[in-house]
């Protein structure tokens, strides 16, 4: 029986194939460092390489890849290996073999082939041919050695999955999955659309068209809807991350449980798709849930289906997956603890990242990054934000003024933020220019907070610009408003935020309190004049540092109102007065559990320290609260 016979009587049963989970995040929990050489352990680890096949077929895998993700001539090369790449594929291939044959049920063999890790022209220097060339150097060694299909997985450029498949085609008659990976706004790094790839793919000769890593399964059930829709014939392939990742104490952890890939097992095989796994953080447990939930016969629990009234065709769905990590721990209802840092006041960046260390390391959820605060000039903060995701791993919010910008200039910065990876937006109106160190600056506007607000929620996350012209995709910002509780006129700060709030703002940020019940009353307030605030708010929290530093918030600071027992608290600590500001950081915060969602820190005159430490006390009387950090892609 050929191998495409043998692929038809899997499909023919009625059911998905059931492919497997993670290589790379099983070698890295073994203690296999995140730089090492992965492909190189078929060589030098194979009996680990082998047990971690065996474990996916003892949980249910009826489809495993072979270890050679990146044994490619230009991958292999960064480790002096680009000499052994038939050998490295050769001996993947016969460990998975050695697997399937001691398997307890039938199993086929996938041939892994990932992206060079050189771009093609125009984006980089590597010719077409050069990469067909590479390409085909590894699929031939796999293919000699006896691969069922070959699995074009993980790819960025449309182009460059074209070449492979030619290189494919070129060594033999294998089936083809041609799998593509999608950003957090459901386009490939370079741009395209799952229908836009559903319908390339398609006029290739590939028999299933994919999408694999990305986020988590509810992305990619969007992905492969959406491909559906675009190509209603094609077969499908389908292997998500187990949501997206975090660093944790120097390891790589994804959080998607093993039920939640069950519910969305039963979704993908509802959905069309005929090959179902998983990719990064994916394990044996998550393979063996997917398992039993494809053997299973009830629907799906999950609502994880909406259309759009206007056009028919499947939107996003994020009740399921929010597209920040602040939006998704705001979801699930954890406390939330966002620090303010400033950027720099010159070009160098080393102070910045320093602090943005030390608070994601006692448990910040996120950082905020202020723009020109009391209108001085410093650093763009679009640049800070993109330098504290890439360097520390951690969320930022970027903070947005409308003031000194036309309408131009907004909509074309928050493109710029959103190409270099921030998605968290507050929107304020910014100090004006009249107390800052350039008073003669231009202060003008073309639009308040709430406008823009409405800009982003109702314009550019829908794919349109203030004109209403298509900018080529979503974007998908998360976006917050400020919230002054101590205001002079309290009524006319609910029409403001009531504006704000019907504009769209997912989350509130207050200014700086230190009486709980200036909160409780201001809520109350708003309620009888509306309705109960329904979205997340972050209670502003500045510690106080001394007694000089309480009457100057108190009497210049507006917004800012502090109890007299507070302020004779912090007279009366004397030299121990920031440790006491802390302590009554804490209890207002303690105070405000169950009716905030968070606490917005505003380090006390750049004492990162104290942040810290008031960071680790919430903690501890918040033992639920577990924080969490972005990080970069374990690896297949």
């Amino acid at each position: 029986m050929g191998k495409r016979e043998i692929l038809e009587s899997f499909l023919g049963r009625g059911r998905p194939i059931l492919a497997d989970g993670a290589m790379g995040t099983m070698l890295h929990a073994q203690g296999v460092s995140l730089q090492a050489c992965f492909d190189e352990l078929n060589l030098a680890r194979p009996q680990r390489v082998l047990e971690i096949h065996q474990a996916y077929l003892e949980a249910g895998a009826e489809l495993i890849e072979t270890n050679t993700f990146g044994a490619n001539r230009y991958r292999l090369a960064a480790v002096g290996l680009e000499r052994q790449v038939g050998e490295i594929n050769a001996a993947g291939v016969k460990i998975a073999r050695q697997a399937v044959e001691a398997s307890p049920h039938p199993a086929l063999i996938a041939g892994s082939v990932g992206p060079l890790g050189v771009r093609l022209a125009p984006f980089g220097r590597l010719k077409p041919e050069q990469a067909r060339q590479a390409f085909r150097e590894q699929i031939e060694a796999l293919v000699d050695a006896g691969v069922d299909l070959i699995l074009l997985e993980t790819h960025t450029d449309l182009r460059e999955v074209q070449e492979a498949i030619l290189a494919s085609r070129s060594v033999g008659d294998l089936p083809i999955v041609a799998s593509m990976t999608f950003t957090r706004d459901d386009r490939t790094l370079l741009g395209d659309r799952p229908e836009l790839v559903a319908e390339r793919l398609a006029s290739c000769d590939v028999d299933f068209v994919g999408a694999n890593c990305s986020g988590g399964p509810a992305q990619l059930l969007r992905v492969i809807r959406l491909m559906r829709a675009a190509v209603p014939n094609i077969q499908l392939s389908v292997m998500p991350n187990a949501g997206w990742p975090e660093q944790v104490g120097g390891r790589i952890l994804y959080h998607a449980s093993t039920d939640y890939f069950a519910e969305h097992a039963r979704a993908f095989r509802d959905a069309g798709a005929q090959i179902i796994g998983g990719c990064c953080g994916t394990t044996p447990a998550h393979i063996a849930a997917m398992r039993a939930a494809l053997e299973e016969t009830r629907e799906p629990q999950l609502n994880l289906q909406t259309t759009s009234p206007a056009n028919g065709r499947i939107e996003a769905v994020p009740a399921v997956e929010q597209p920040t990590r602040l939006s998704a721990r705001l979801a699930e209802g954890s406390f939330v603890v966002a620090v303010e840092i400033d950027p720099p006041r010159g070009f160098s960046t080393h102070k910045l990242l320093a602090a943005a260390h030390t608070l994601a390391e006692a448990g910040a959820d996120v950082v905020n990054v202020a723009d020109s605060p009391m209108a001085r000039m410093r650093m763009s903060p679009w640049a800070a934000c993109q330098l504290i995701q890439q360097e520390v791993q951690i969320e930022t919010v970027l903070h947005f003024p409308t003031r000194g910008r036309n309408l131009i200039r907004i909509q074309g910065d928050l493109l710029a933020a959103h190409a270099l990876g921030v998605r968290n937006v507050l929107v304020v109106m910014g100090d004006p220019t009249s107390i800052g160190d350039y008073p003669q600056a231009m202060d003008d506007y073309d639009v308040v907070p709430s406008g823009l607000i409405k800009l982003i929620k109702h314009g550019l996350n829908i794919g349109f610009d203030e004109a209403g012209a298509d900018i080529g995709g979503s974007t998908s910002f998360y976006v917050g408003c400020a919230l002054s509780l101590a205001a002079h006129d309290a009524q006319r700060e609910a029409r403001v935020l009531r504006r704000k709030l019907e504009a769209g703002a997912d989350f509130i940020l207050t200014q700086p309190v230190y009486s709980p019940d200036l909160v409780t009353s201001f809520l109350r307030s708003y309620a009888d004049l509306y309705e109960p605030v329904d979205v997340p708010i972050l209670v502003g929290i500045l510690p106080l540092y001394s007694h000089r530093h309480a009457v100057f918030l108190n009497n210049e600071v507006p917004g800012i109102s502090i109890p007299d027992p507070v302020l004779a608290r912090v007279s009366g600590a004397g030299d121990h007065a920031p440790q006491e500001g802390v302590h009554i950081a804490v209890e207002t915060i303690q105070a405000l559990k169950g009716i905030v969602q968070g606490a917005y820190l505003m380090p006390p005159l750049g004492r990162y320290d104290l942040a810290a430490e008031l960071i680790e006390a919430v903690r501890e009387k918040n033992p639920t609260a577990d924080h969490g950090r972005r990080a970069t892609d374990a690896g297949r």
